[in-house]
């Protein structure tokens, strides 16, 4: 039994404080994860701060310039379901709801959905070595079972992957995080929150110890007329990717004007490549071009035995995802169309 200390706390400032207090101090809100490492024995925190009464950190609501703010302590249900984001960011919705159960998406939040760590089987069993878990350990998923594992973006001391089914949506729509501290407020590009693990695979993100997440920015362009996302995955429902694919897209003319593409599934944060992008514009949106693009996103993918098969994977699902993206409309709302 680990004692710990608890602290409901209702005005942002109060949080502030509490963490100032204690090294081993963790945030809690939808507890959907947190809970998971807790009784793992992944973390033994000494005082739990309750953010839940921060009423201002649950809105949604536009901002100035058009875009629309997602607040840290929105549900993933209630922002799937807003009727903001379901008309002009249906991309988001779309892999919101493609990610765990209704019951577990009504008590996720929007903060702790971004903060999550990797399902790695070998992170969750403290009788395993582990790089992330304790530094210089070693990475046993290397030579191990690592079928979930990624392909890209992996460094010697670990090949895990990030979860997460919204934020791939998020990195599509170019999001910005913004956080606060007691120094003042900053924000984030989604693009550089997470990080790859480098010699530092222990590191998730680049949020400091003494911040907290207020909330999620997204820009005024949603992609709502072409967009798809598809989750490949063991079973339909209630598991993690193995492959996923965000797409949002501008047509003009019948040519592509505007794409964005990221993979979840594949790497230690959501996972893009700009260059491909940068590639199809100009072009017709054709399977050919969308295998072409695929080429370029997965140039550098490299397997490690029970998941060779994801490179491939991951190439067809792009262009099936691309595809898909042309006709949006022809698509069952959370339907997943095999390849």
């Amino acid at each position: 039994m680990n004692n710990f200390s608890y602290q409901k706390v209702s005005e942002t400032a109060d949080a502030l404080d509490q963490i100032s207090k204690c090294n081993l101090t963790q945030i809690i809100a939808g507890g959907t994860n947190i809970i998971d490492l807790w009784k793992y024995n992944l973390i033994q925190p000494k005082l739990l701060i309750d953010i839940n009464g921060i009423e201002k950190f649950k809105r949604i609501q536009q901002t100035e310039d058009g875009g629309l703010f997602l607040g840290a302590l929105a549900t993933n249900s209630d922002t799937a379901y807003h009727m903001e984001v379901e008309k002009n960011y249906p991309l988001l919705s779309r892999a919101i709801l493609a990610g765990a159960s209704a019951q577990i998406r009504n008590s996720a939040t929007n903060g702790g959905n971004i903060l999550q760590r990797t399902r790695c089987y070998y992170f969750y069993d403290a009788a395993s070595p582990c790089n992330k878990r304790k530094p210089g350990s070693g990475c046993p998923a290397k030579n191990g079972l690592n079928r979930m594992h990624a392909i890209v973006g992996t460094s010697e001391d670990c090949i895990a992957v990030f979860p997460s089914d919204m934020c791939v949506a998020l990195a599509a729509l170019e999001a910005v995080v913004h956080v606060v501290s007691s120094v003042g407020k900053r924000e984030i590009k989604f693009s550089a929150f997470h990080r790859l693990p480098g010699n530092t695979p222990e590191i998730d993100n680049n949020l400091q110890p003494n911040e907290i997440i207020t909330g999620i920015s997204l820009p005024p362009e949603g992609f709502a007329e072409n967009y798809s996302y598809l989750k490949l995955r063991d079973r339909n429902s209630y598991a993690f990717a193995l492959v996923s694919v965000a797409t949002g897209m501008k047509l003009e003319n019948g040519l592509i004007q505007k794409i964005r593409i990221v993979l979840g599934g594949i790497a230690h944060k959501p996972w893009r490549v700009p260059e491909a992008e940068d590639f199809l514009i100009g072009k017709n949106p054709t399977a050919v071009n969308f295998a072409s693009a695929a080429e370029l996103i997965l140039k550098d993918a490299k397997g490690f035995g029970d998941n060779d098969f994801k490179i491939e994977l991951s190439k067809r699902a792009i262009v099936r995802n691309c595809i898909m993206a042309i006709h949006p409309e022809t698509l069952r709302p959370g339907a997943q169309p095999s390849l």
